[in-house]
């Protein structure tokens, strides 16, 4: 009888707007407290386990380099080189827009920065260049979900621990998804930007363009250093975000000599305040899974696939449809932790790989950072742009379809994904 009333009061606390973080743990604490043979010091026990490792000082330390380089001004110096890139494009500014949150992405492995950062200085400046408030949220907003997916990310790491499959090869199978996301949203950027007359800027002249890559060469060797660092074995996830920090803080005081002492005290404070909310959220989903457990939840699903659903392509399908939906309410991390130790055993029970279900998982939970009522990206977008988040959202739907339907190539078509990682390094898979 408790496991209704459990559930019914899940739905009752998110309806009242209480943060995912406190409704997982409150949850948690009821559900053990009602059950017996469990003792409530299970909560704060299993609380503590699950933040016990050495894989989650990534998050904190990538949420760190993401704040630095915000801090430092490194954004703009991205921009500045997109812009040289791209900018001779019919609507250039919203396409440089697309390819900087490419080129964040291989450096924070965090969406909201790449949201926060990029936005305050992409969303005015398209404004002020003729683009509709719409778009310019539209393109901030959805470009940022690429932050999670082009390597390194931090859903990535949070999977790679709970799953124990290698983190090096999660990273590699979310570079070819990355990118082709970016290159179709750009797409959608061009069509609109023809029907919409939107400006565009004199192409860079060979020498501008050459000054603008060298500058940002600091800036870019970043991804190419941790994620061939994490592939070869040099270092692992958490010492690769430990070097990012260290790398962005000298690149950013004595390099381009934009980050300050005196910024420090406000980039710590932001990055505590954002990681302590990931790692709550992780560390009361891991009381959570205990209760889950308790009920068996993952045997009673995958007796449910296995009296119901007789093809893998359906349970994809499924799947697919229930982290779209569960990526409305709640950030990828708890989804994660609550339900991939749910759906992996199934999942290998139709001989899905778990990278391949990870990789699933983390672009379908992505789509969930711009879409209402949780979409953090569609908010920060939003509220920077000063436009309702009903208009921000119908802006965001083209660039949300495209990500759905690269998601779906690569359910169904795994080699697109997995076809040059495997020419890099086969041992890895």
């Amino acid at each position: 009888m408790i496991g209704p009333l459990l559930v019914i009061m899940f739905v009752l606390l998110m309806f009242i707007g209480i943060p995912i973080a406190f409704v997982i743990g409150i949850i948690a604490m009821v559900g053990i407290i009602n059950v017996p043979y469990i003792p409530e010091v299970t909560v704060p026990v299993k609380m503590l386990n699950g933040l016990d490792s050495f894989v989650l000082l990534a998050v904190p330390l990538f949420i760190l380099a993401a704040n630095l380089m915000n801090s430092g001004q490194i954004s703009q110096k991205l921009i500045d080189f997109a812009l040289s890139m791209v900018g001779h494009i019919r609507g250039g500014l919203a396409h440089a827009n697309i390819l900087v949150s490419m080129l964040f992405a291989g450096v924070s492995g965090a969406s909201q920065a790449d949201t926060a950062g990029v936005g305050k200085i992409l969303i005015p400046n398209m404004k002020k260049q003729g683009y509709d408030t719409g778009t310019a949220v539209g393109v901030t907003a959805a470009s940022s979900t690429i932050g999670v997916i082009i390597p390194p990310s931090i859903p990535m790491i949070i999977y790679a621990g709970l799953t124990n499959v290698s983190v090096g090869a999660l990273f590699l199978v979310g570079i070819i998804p990355g990118v082709l996301i970016g290159l179709s949203m750009m797409v959608i950027v061009y069509i609109l930007a023809l029907k919409r007359g939107y400006p565009v800027y004199q192409k860079a002249s060979m020498s501008n363009f050459i000054k603008k890559f060298l500058d940002t060469i600091p800036a870019m060797f970043t991804p190419i250093i941790l994620i061939g660092g994490i592939i070869t074995g040099i270092f692992t996830a958490t010492e690769a975000a430990a070097f990012a920090s260290i790398y962005t803080v000298i690149v950013g005081m004595f390099y381009y000599k934009t980050l300050k002492l005196k910024d420090f005290p406000k980039i710590l404070v932001d990055t505590l305040t954002l990681s302590s909310l990931s790692l709550f959220a992780l560390a009361a989903a891991n009381a959570l899974g205990e209760l889950m457990s308790y009920y068996q939840l993952s045997v009673w699903a995958e007796q449910f696939f296995a009296n119901n659903i007789n093809s893998k392509w359906v349970f994809l399908l499924i799947i697919i449809a229930f982290f779209l939906f569960v990526g409305t309410f709640m950030d990828a991390i708890p989804a994660m932790i609550l339900f991939i130790p749910v759906v992996l055993p199934v999942a290998i029970t139709f001989d899905i790989s778990p990278i391949l279900l990870g990789i699933i998982t983390i672009m379908t939970l992505a789509v969930g950072l711009v879409t209402p009522p949780y979409g953090l990206c569609l908010l920060l977008a939003a509220k920077i742009g000063k436009l309702p988040i009903e208009r921000s959202f119908k802006a965001v739907i083209p660039y949300i379809t495209v990500v759905v339907v690269v998601l779906i190539v690569v359910a169904f078509i795994p080699s697109v994904a997995f076809f040059v990682p495997e020419m890099i390094n086969p041992n890895l898979f």
